[in-house]
């Protein structure tokens, strides 16, 4: 019962002000409970942003999976493009809550990042992809690392960075990601 009040508050605060504008004691004040039982079932608004998202996510990775499937004689750099597609399609109808998803996990310098779940389970698919190419046979390098910096250009500020002071559109953002993590002689 609280918690479908506290997810219908959070939706018609996030919907009027945005993500980012809104905090958890206003969410806590909309649902009518006090904080401490905000709180004791989402630690912060990124956790709440998550659980917002869980079915969408759920199908993100499905439709994913389906893709990688039915793809798998392709060859893993138009897989991994095919997937960078899904995901910033998703994130192009999702912004406002992936950011809000995001913005907690980020952390602070002097803190280490914590990685969401969305973030890991791309991780994986997205290192497999390149450890498929043989990256490190021709470029040298990690594929974990390769990874990382790949995922760090679909984190919210940075995507969003490219669409609104770039003018970039995502099909752009797409083809300068490909251009940037995979070697031209894989790209056919």
């Amino acid at each position: 019962m609280n918690r479908q009040r506290i997810i219908e508050a959070a939706l018609r605060l996030f919907e009027q002000h945005g993500v980012e504008q809104v905090s958890m004691n206003q969410i806590a004040t909309e649902a009518k409970i006090g904080p401490g039982t905000l709180y004791r079932r989402y630690k912060n608004k990124s956790e709440l942003c998550l659980d917002l998202m869980k079915d969408n996510l759920d199908l993100l990775f499905d439709d994913i999976d389906s893709y990688l499937e039915s793809n798998k004689s392709k060859p893993p750099a138009v897989r991994l493009r095919g997937m960078l597609q899904l995901f910033i399609r998703f994130r192009e109808r999702k912004k406002q809550l992936l950011a809000g998803v995001e913005d907690n996990s980020a952390g602070t310098r002097s803190k280490p990042k914590t990685i969401s779940p969305v973030y890991e389970e791309l991780h994986q698919l997205v290192v497999r992809l390149f450890e498929e190419m043989n990256l490190s046979e021709l470029t040298g390098g990690h594929s974990t690392f390769r990874a990382d910096m790949l995922l760090t250009t679909l984190a919210s500020d940075a995507y969003l960075f490219q669409l609104d002071v770039r003018g970039l559109t995502p099909d752009q953002i797409l083809d300068e990601i490909c251009r940037t993590f995979i070697p031209p002689q894989l790209q056919d």
